[in-house]
């Protein structure tokens, strides 16, 4: 194999530079509202600047970061439109994708979420431990994604994975999964994973709406639900 083949491509060098970037992000190694600039993010992130500097219209095209006069550049703050406005995507593209998963999806796979959910519910029941609430949030997420994945829309999963990350920052600093929440959490999960069963789509938009809502809920202050 010659060296171009072995090689990373531009492209790929470039995501990889985007992905290490929000992976330290949601470590919090970089903070929401912090002043950063490129020489620190080489340091953090183990970037080249080269890249770092290719990166940046990306970031900010993606809000992700803003260029602020005379400062240099702010990593995105977490402030009530940020979470309104994505929540509302959220509802835009997952809605959706819900109904043609219940449409799409195998027994198999949908049996694998139940599962899923199920196993987290009866570890609860023996106890809480930190180890069970990140494997929680895990199991969380995944159901969430897969039903954006089984699309197979290239441009509605680059849509949906930068609103994702936002998502992720707005849960770090605004609520987390805390013993309190997991059983509503997989609760309003399985509620939709019934729907899926039932082979129903409205039911399972219906379900997911409200799961959303009261995720925007707990997010803007106005609901522990």
């Amino acid at each position: 194999m010659n060296d171009t083949k072995r090689s990373p491509t531009r492209h790929s060098k470039r995501s990889e530079a985007y992905d290490s970037f929000t992976e330290h992000l949601l470590s919090r190694a970089i903070h929401p509202g912090q002043f950063i600039s490129q020489r620190e993010l080489v340091e953090i992130t183990g970037i080249p600047l080269s890249a770092i500097r290719e990166l940046i219209p990306r970031l900010e095209t993606d809000g992700l970061i803003t260029t602020v006069p005379q400062r240099g550049m702010q990593i995105a703050h977490i402030d009530l439109d940020l979470v309104r406005n994505a929540f509302q995507l959220r509802f835009f593209l997952e809605l959706e994708a819900a109904r043609l998963f219940t449409r799409q999806a195998s027994d198999e796979t949908i049996a694998k979420l139940r599962k899923e959910h199920e196993d987290v519910l009866k570890s609860a029941a023996n106890g809480i431990t930190p180890e069970l609430l990140e494997h929680a949030q895990n199991v969380d997420w995944s159901l969430h994604d897969q039903i954006i994945d089984a699309l197979d829309n290239e441009i509605i999963a680059k849509i949906y994975k930068v609103n994702s990350v936002k998502i992720r920052l707005i849960r770090q600093e605004r609520f987390r999964l805390t013993e309190k929440l997991l059983q509503t959490v997989m609760n309003d999960h399985l509620a939709i994973i019934a729907a899926f069963e039932k082979r129903d789509p409205e039911l399972a938009a219906d379900c997911l709406r409200q799961h959303l809502e009261n995720a925007r809920g707990r997010a803007l202050g106005i609901s522990d639900r």
